[in-house]
């Protein structure tokens, strides 16, 4: 349906933060690719925002990245402007948004891109957003055979593949018992900080198991009774994270007779010590409680504007390693997938190959369409553009 689109990928939200890192990311591996090949770039890309302005910003530092980038298409459009989303959605074979709160702001390029037939792919991290797409459109999308990811970033690539990395190395056909401990270094920008608002606002809203499809054929996938406890092995402090991995990777469970007969997935961070432990949780809960009253809310939008984000020395400091334990009746592994800055520079990283995967790969891939998780959508394809543009796999045990 979309061969013959202008584009291969279209990178709406360019202008942003994180949408920028996303751009220049393209710029390069297109360059790197084409010299390499002494050959036209590999794919052909659009940026698109609602300022154009701000774009033309964008296009000119593209081109200062690749010369080839003057023909770098450019797409005006606005999450206010329907008619804008479902001209930049007929553009692309893929678009890619980085434009959020996606609570706010997402739904209607959702619905765009389902119209027109154009996969898509997000960084959300708001779990009330993924189960209305799922309530909403995934059956919308199955019918039209379009691709619809959330979670394309470090929410929730490194722990949904780390975990179909780690299932992939146990035997066939046995219960399998899975736990993920998070270890990072890293930074925020505005636009996630005003996410996670988001996020702490819609909370107590969000109804228990919501968007969770039963399980298929009598197999079973829950999640691990999760607490605070000390690991004697790490020397640390572990404690369940609050976030939507654990969510999206059940989900792929569900959907894949990999995981087993009986799967079960915990999901941790790493505290190196108990004072640490117990900020954290005092700063979470505060942040929490403040989200969910309207003038405090907005008080805490103003404390980082979105545009804003950490500096090119802060994000070369920061880093991530989430390992894996595995255990099935007769095997045990550990795994761990790491790499550079969480939250942007691989986040950018992340996304990018998430479309391009979409885009250019599309015979190689898992014939599923609806509201997918990126495990789903792309599974083991996916990993291996990982592994080629430097986020590591590694199988460390077993």
């Amino acid at each position: 349906m979309t061969k013959g689109r202008t584009y291969d990928v279209i990178v709406f939200g360019a202008t942003g933060f994180t949408g920028r890192l996303v751009a220049e990311y393209l710029a390069e591996k297109s360059r790197d690719a084409a010299a390499q090949a002494a050959a036209p770039p590999p794919f052909r890309w659009a940026i698109a925002g609602r300022s154009a302005a701000r774009l033309a910003e964008v296009k000119a530092a593209m081109e200062a990245i690749d010369p080839a980038c003057a023909s770098l298409g450019v797409i005006e459009a606005s999450s206010e402007d329907a008619a804008s989303l479902e001209r930049m959605a007929g553009e692309g074979r893929v678009v890619l948004t980085t434009v959020g709160p996606y609570a706010e702001r997402g739904e209607p390029l959702v619905e765009a891109c389902i119209r027109a037939g154009t996969d898509y792919a997000d960084l959300t991290g708001e779990p009330a957003f993924v189960d209305r797409l799922l309530e909403r459109h995934h059956e919308g999308a199955r019918a039209r055979g379009v691709r619809i990811v959330n979670c394309c970033g470090f929410d929730s690539i490194p722990h949904d593949l780390g975990v179909l990395f780690t299932v992939t190395k146990l035997p066939a056909g046995e219960p399998i018992v899975v736990e993920g401990i998070v270890r990072a270094q890293g930074s925020f920008s505005g636009g996630t900080w005003q996410s996670l608002i988001e996020i702490m606002a819609a909370r107590r809203r969000r109804k228990r198991g919501a968007g969770a499809e039963p399980e298929q054929g009598g197999r079973k996938v829950q999640a691990l009774r999760s607490r605070i406890h000390y690991e004697k092995a790490l020397r640390a402090w572990v404690c369940p994270m609050p976030s939507i991995d654990p969510d999206v990777v059940l989900r792929s469970a569900r959907e894949l007779d990999v995981y087993g007969p009986d799967f079960q997935y915990g999901h941790f961070m790493q505290v190196k010590s108990g004072l640490q432990l117990v900020i954290g949780i005092a700063g979470i809960g505060a942040v929490a409680a403040l989200a969910k009253v309207g003038p405090t809310r907005e008080l805490l939008r103003k404390v980082r504007a979105p545009g804003e984000g950490p500096s090119a020395e802060e994000r070369a400091r920061s880093w991530f390693q989430v390992t894996f334990e595995g255990k099935s009746a007769t095997r045990r592994v550990v795994t761990r997938v790491s790499g550079g800055d969480p939250g942007y520079s691989e986040t950018a990283k992340m996304v990018a190959e998430s479309a391009l995967c979409m885009a250019l790969d599309r015979d190689r891939l898992p014939a599923r369409a609806g509201v997918l998780t990126p495990a789903v959508a792309m599974g083991e394809r996916l990993i291996e553009r990982l592994q080629a543009a430097g986020i590591r796999f590694e199988l460390l045990e077993g």
